[in-house]
């Protein structure tokens, strides 16, 4: 079951949509009929609507952009120490559009995909900490 819905500008909605997306990369991924770089997609959306969480959470005003390295420069514009593992969903950026519609690009792998979930993952329980220890 879903959580409880909150109000748009809610950090906690930001970072509850995170951990659904989260879940949506990680569920079925043997189902075969399912792309993987529709999975990556989701991961980039975790990591994407985590960061905003945190923005949120602080009080920053964020660009609608779909580019993580963009969101990371935003957050250490803003004071916030971003360790080098997180930066690293920057790598994640090219999922939001490359990916998402039939193209030339190559194909995801396994491999992209589990470092996919594996970065989303680590930006969902970095922001989750950080809002926590900032309450």
């Amino acid at each position: 079951m879903p959580p409880e819905r909150r109000p748009p500008d809610d950090p906690i909605e930001w970072l509850n949509r995170a951990k659904s997306n989260l879940a949506r990369a990680t569920a079925d991924i043997n189902l075969s009929n399912i792309y993987l770089e529709d999975l990556c997609f989701d991961a980039q959306q975790a990591a994407e609507k985590a960061i905003k969480a945190l923005l949120l959470f602080r009080g920053v005003v964020f660009p609608f952009v779909h580019d993580l390295a963009e969101l990371v420069t935003v957050l250490q514009r803003n004071g916030e120490e971003v360790p080098p593992s997180i930066a690293e969903a920057a790598r994640l950026t090219r999922f939001a559009v490359e990916t998402r519609y039939p193209s030339l690009a190559e194909a995801v792998t396994r491999e992209d995909y589990n470092r996919a979930v594996a970065i989303a993952a680590e930006v969902i329980h970095w922001v989750e900490k950080h809002m926590l220890d900032k309450r």
